[in-house]
């Protein structure tokens, strides 16, 4: 027999419970009966839930049913829909005596069927629990689930509901570990345990291919499937003869030896291993056969594949709670494809794969062409003034020539402090506030260049145009700037950075700046001539899918930790404080988005790592059509432009100069110790253009407050009038190598 009569019998249980419990769904059709009665769109509906549309029309044509959170909330709408609008009653002809269709049960309480996955049963109907053929039932580790519904206005991250696609229902990912008793088991998202017969990696990557139903689904249309994700506990890397840390040399290689007698097995079952070998990252894979890929990323946290400054604690936590952590990422942004900055790149193509299948031919068959709005398949030149140092396109420079603002583009976030007025030293404290998400928000809406750049001489800017631009902007006057519609404002110029240099200084002559840059003093009310640019005329709001998708997670995230869109600013403020300590593991899904945002966007410029390079040399990165320093300055340049725009609207209706700014947090002196205390709000209505409280990318919350006191003392220490404050704002800890001494 296939299933132990015991199993059996669980499995009636756990739908006999499910029915009298009530959590049973509607029947197919009259799930489609309520929805229309309603007037609602499958759209609306796959909005409101935080899922895709064909997730929706799966649900109403029974081919798969929701699952946890989204379970409780699809039959929740279904309940109140029959509530208003009723079953019809039979008409005279009908057969009353002929039984209703019976409802569809729950896709989570059906077991697994013989020869094709692996064999759980929920057991007297308690999540978490398995059964094991000749094994008694023994209950899996619990904990306490990290992805709740978001409430109030956050919206949820529009998901690619890998619950919903068979292929994929236990989820993108499993923590491979081994029991006291040496069994070794896969901690799956939702609480699931699979039982893992693989003896050896070969057959562990076998078994999660044909059995294990891990995976995730492609986040667009002619993008792929994410390969599933395996992390190896230190018991599973001892199980499976691998070594439980790196050796020094190792970890400088990134890998073990390639003769590593894993490694060995992998090659004599023909499986293979990418470029960067068997490391903390590996993927291994064999050639795919057609539309079929044949690929299994291993994560191995010991060999510090999480990254603490990112990750936290996350590689220490016990395997189900690791499972939910990262299965929440996963599910919220995509599964981990190696660290933050290269998840965040993979992101980005994820949702603009560089080709797609094309129409037809006259033959019949379709070919692989070039997918607008994408990067393409093949690296572009960035144009000379983007190039960083180094670069093999600058090998013709003398060897140590300094090139100079006219010869290269430098967009970078602030560092710039400045001395404090004797004015503001009469204040008490120092309060810090910080822009959520900034370079997220400075992604959003971005016009950015998809091709090869054309040089023009003597152009007329175009502010819709992306590229680089060679114009003079040091007769730009801060003191006078136009702030609204036919509106001007005098400011006290010595006090507000420029918003065209990374170090707040006025430029001097010509120097190449990004398009935002530009536009920004159009807007402040000055022309500009340039007399050079590179631009892209192929381009498009290749960023916009990435944002969205990352703002998402970070809203649902954060509304998970009792921090909602919807709040007042002094309820924000509330909500923010602690609110790491309220789930320490959300908290980390949430610097992990945070890194993913800032990593993806380094990722763009990335210089080599290594690798016996040398100036004038390729290096790796080179050959991705992702690598495109164009874009991270243009992003960089708005985030910075958008700062500044701030800085200038609050300095013009209160009067209140910022004394140091740090990429996106800006320090101002107050009387008060709270970013109330100097932010303008007029019945609870921030100033138009200006800093405002919340929780939304592009928003601020408070950083830290320190005394002025404080202050004055750290730079009189260290004999620096200068010194950023902005740097150490949060706690007030400033060492001698911070500043250094």
């Amino acid at each position: 027999m296939t299933h132990q009569p015991d199993e059996l019998f669980s499995a009636v249980d756990s739908l006999l419970a499910a029915v009298d419990g009530g959590t049973v769904l509607p029947a197919p059709t009259e799930r489609v009966r309520l929805r229309e009665a309603a007037g609602l769109t499958q759209a609306a509906i796959a909005q409101a839930l935080g899922v895709r549309v064909p997730s929706i029309t799966a649900w109403e044509a029974g081919r798969a049913e929701p699952k946890g959170e989204r379970l409780e909330a699809y039959r929740r709408l279904l309940d109140g829909l029959a509530h208003r609008y009723p079953q019809p009653a039979s008409p005279p002809d009908s057969n009353p005596g002929f039984p209703p269709s019976p409802p569809a049960p729950p896709a989570s309480s059906r077991p697994g069927l013989a020869g094709t996955g692996p064999q759980t049963m929920p057991v007297d109907a308690k999540p978490g629990v398995m059964q094991r053929s000749g094994h008694a039932a023994r209950p899996a580790r619990t904990g306490t689930p990290l992805s709740r519904r978001p409430t109030g206005k956050a919206a949820g991250p529009a998901s690619a509901e890998a619950d919903d696609d068979l292929r994929f229902e236990n989820g993108p990912l499993a923590v491979i570990d081994v029991d006291t008793d040496g069994q070794v088991l896969a901690y799956c998202v939702g609480g699931l345990v699979l039982d893992v017969p693989a003896k050896s990696i070969p057959a562990l990557v076998d078994w999660t291919l044909k059995e294990a139903k891990l995976g995730q689904s492609k986040l667009s249309g002619p993008g792929k499937d994410a390969d599933p994700l395996l992390v190896l506990t230190a018991s599973a890397l001892e199980r499976y003869g691998l070594p439980a840390a790196l050796t020094e040399d190792e970890r400088l290689a990134g890998r073990i030896p390639e003769g590593h007698k894993v490694i060995k097995q992998l090659a004599r079952a023909e499986w293979k291993l990418t470029k960067r070998g068997f490391g903390p990252w590996a993927r291994i894979y064999r050639p795919a056969q057609g539309s079929e890929r044949m690929c299994v990323q291993l994560c191995i946290p010991s060999w510090n594949a999480l990254d603490t400054r990112h990750w936290g604690h996350a590689a220490q936590l016990p395997p189900a709670e690791l499972a939910r952590l990262l299965g929440t990422f996963a599910s919220r942004v995509m599964t981990p494809r190696g660290s933050t900055a290269v998840t965040g790149l993979e992101l980005m193509t994820a949702f603009h794969p560089p080709t797609r299948a094309s129409e037809p031919g006259a033959d019949g068959k379709r070919h692989s062409e070039h997918n607008p709005g994408s990067l393409g398949k093949d690296p572009v030149d960035c144009a000379p003034c983007e190039a960083p140092d180094g670069r093999p396109l600058l090998a013709g420079l003398p060897r140590l020539h300094v090139r100079g603002p006219a010869e290269k583009l430098f967009e970078e976030a602030y560092d710039w402090a400045r001395p404090m007025t004797d004015a503001e030293c009469t204040l008490r404290h120092l309060v810090g506030i910080d822009v959520n998400m900034a370079f997220a928000a400075g992604a959003n809406g971005l016009v950015v260049g998809l091709g090869e750049p054309t040089q023009v001489k003597q152009p007329v800017f175009d502010p819709k145009l992306p590229g680089s631009w060679l114009v003079d902007l040091s007769h730009v006057d801060l003191s006078r700037v136009k702030v609204g519609k036919d509106k001007w404002a005098d400011l006290d110029a010595s006090l507000l950075p420029s918003p065209f240099t990374p170090k707040g200084e006025r430029p001097e002559g010509p120097a190449w700046y990004a398009t935002p840059t530009v536009a920004y003093a159009q807007e402040l009310g000055y022309d500009v001539r340039p007399v050079e640019a590179w631009v892209r005329y192929d381009n498009g709001r290749y960023l916009d899918s990435w944002y969205n998708r990352l703002r998402d997670a970070y809203l649902a995230t954060m509304a998970d930790l009792g921090v909602g869109a919807d709040l007042s600013p002094a309820d924000f403020l509330a909500a923010m404080d602690g609110y790491r300590q309220r789930d320490p593991q959300l908290a980390i899904v949430v610097s992990a988005v945070k890194a993913t945002v800032k990593g993806g966007l380094g990722k763009l410029r990335e210089r080599p790592r290594g690798e016996g390079w040398k100036p004038g040399q390729p290096w790796r990165a080179l050959s991705r059509p992702t690598w495109r320093p164009d874009i991270r300055a243009a992003v960089i340049s708005r985030t910075r432009i958008n700062l500044h725009r701030k800085l200038v609207k609050h300095a013009a209706f209160t009067g209140q100069y910022p004394v140091a700014i740090l990429s996106d947090c800006v320090v101002y002196a107050a009387d008060g110790e709270s970013p109330l205390d100097f932010l303008p709000y007029r019945d609870g209505k921030p100033l138009p253009g200006g800093f405002k409280l919340g929780v939304n990318p592009g928003l601020v919350k408070h950083e830290g407050t320190q005394s002025v006191l404080w202050g004055e003392g750290v730079r009189e220490q260290f004999n620096a009038p200068e010194l950023n404050l902005a740097r150490y704002i949060k706690d007030g800890t400033v060492t001698d190598q911070d500043t250094g001494e």
